[in-house]
């Protein structure tokens, strides 16, 4: 019996059978300007030779996953022929959801895994629990760790103990990579250049050029200057789809500090934005969002557990997500848990080599695990007791 491990995040799909490695794949389809009437699928997205005005068509809106019709049609894309040749008789799932998931949503899923696709057997998980899982594997010592979640739609603090996730000391913040992206058109629309349908471009370019500023003020002050002595400006060469398929980030030795660019090529000067941006993860108040920045909710975690726990809490901070990748990000949180936690405990921010597939790799233990017989929900336990035997088993 072969186990299929899907990270179904909002923006992508991480998946793979336990034995073999992991895809990163789309999860969602898109519509190009160029071909408006052709719908593409999940990995089909590299056939699209002009991605301007890209259309994303999501499955997920505020972190839930709503659109069934999207979603089925992406994995019947991952599932067929092309990607991962799926045979359900023989093959369980191990397939992750959000926090607190709607139980109707929940209901949908049970009956499109087990009536629809008809898998063997299915565990339905949060990620962060695969994520606690693989590190609680590595550090066998640990009992406690508070695993910091943050991806494309929102970003979740939970602490686990044990292997059991604290539902006291859950938190969520309403930032996530896609409020980023969309926060950096508006800059550049409202300051350069009119890039509001641009989002596939703009995503590259936030990963591409923004940072998280050890010192707010300090680059605010560096980022006026002019000509050479601005230390943080960047020329942004935009993507043309013909001669140049990829945006990229001028060389400093080549950047015009005078003028204009006499190459033709379309270019964005990012100065501020470059850290304003991603300031948004630890200051949400900056654009109105009035909710706490990941260190202090870290610590306002860590604060609702048992006093005897809280110092292996500070010991096992762990980050995972795509927005946890820009650089010097790992450096600030831990630099403010630091300045909020109690000067007795030791503090320690542990920033995996991939973060975006850490919990898929948590996933892929779980599959080997002994266990792993106990924790599922076999067919024919979910046809002989319907939805209940589902909410009995997952926790959710």
């Amino acid at each position: 019996m072969r186990t299929l491990v899907l990270d179904n995040g909002a923006y992508t799909a991480k998946i793979g059978y336990s034995h073999e490695k992991v895809s990163v794949i789309p999860n969602c389809q898109f519509r190009s300007k160029s071909l408006r009437l052709k719908t593409f699928t999940a990995n089909q997205l590299d056939e699209i030779k002009d991605p301007s005005g890209l259309f994303y068509i999501l499955p997920f809106q505020k972190g839930y996953l709503v659109n069934w019709d999207v979603q089925r049609k992406v994995w019947d894309q991952l599932f067929g022929k092309e990607m991962f040749k799926v045979d359900f008789a023989d093959t369980n799932i191990i397939i992750t959801e959000p926090y607190f998931n709607f139980s109707s949503i929940q209901e949908s899923m049970n009956e499109i895994l087990f009536e629809e696709y008809q898998f063997q057997a299915a565990l339905r998980i949060n990620a962060g629990s695969l994520s606690a899982h693989r590190h609680f594997s590595e550090y066998n010592m640990e009992l406690c760790c508070i695993v910091v979640d943050s991806g494309f739609s929102f970003t979740h603090i939970v602490p686990y103990c044990r292997g059991r996730k604290m539902q006291d000391g859950i938190c969520r913040i309403n930032v996530g990579g896609k409020l980023l992206t969309n926060h950096l058109k508006e800059i550049i629309s409202y300051r350069q250049l009119h890039v509001m349908d641009e989002t596939y471009v703009i995503n590259q370019v936030k990963e591409d050029v923004c940072y998280v500023s050890q010192d707010f003020y300090k680059d605010m002050q560096i980022a006026q200057l002019k000509g050479e002595e601005n230390l943080v400006m960047r020329d942004y060469v935009l993507p043309d789809f013909s001669a140049i398929k990829k945006g990229f980030c001028k060389p400093r030795e080549e950047m015009n500090f005078t003028g204009k660019y006499k190459t033709g090529e379309q270019i964005l000067h990012l100065t501020n934005e470059r850290f304003a941006v991603p300031e948004m993860l630890f200051h949400p108040s900056d654009i109105g969002i009035q909710e706490m920045g990941i260190p202090e909710a870290i610590v306002n975690s860590i604060n609702k557990m048992p006093e005897e726990m809280q110092p292996h809490f500070f010991k096992n901070i762990i980050l995972t997500g795509g927005t946890t990748l820009f650089p010097g990000f790992r450096d600030r949180v831990y630099k403010e848990v630091r300045a909020l936690a109690p000067s007795v405990f030791d503090v320690s921010v542990i920033q995996p080599q991939n973060p975006i597939c850490y919990p898929w790799e948590g996933g892929k233990l779980l599959a080997e695990n002994p266990d792993f017989e106990e924790m599922v929900v076999t067919r024919d336990d979910y046809e002989e007791n319907g939805h209940y035997v589902c909410e009995e088993k997952f926790d959710i």
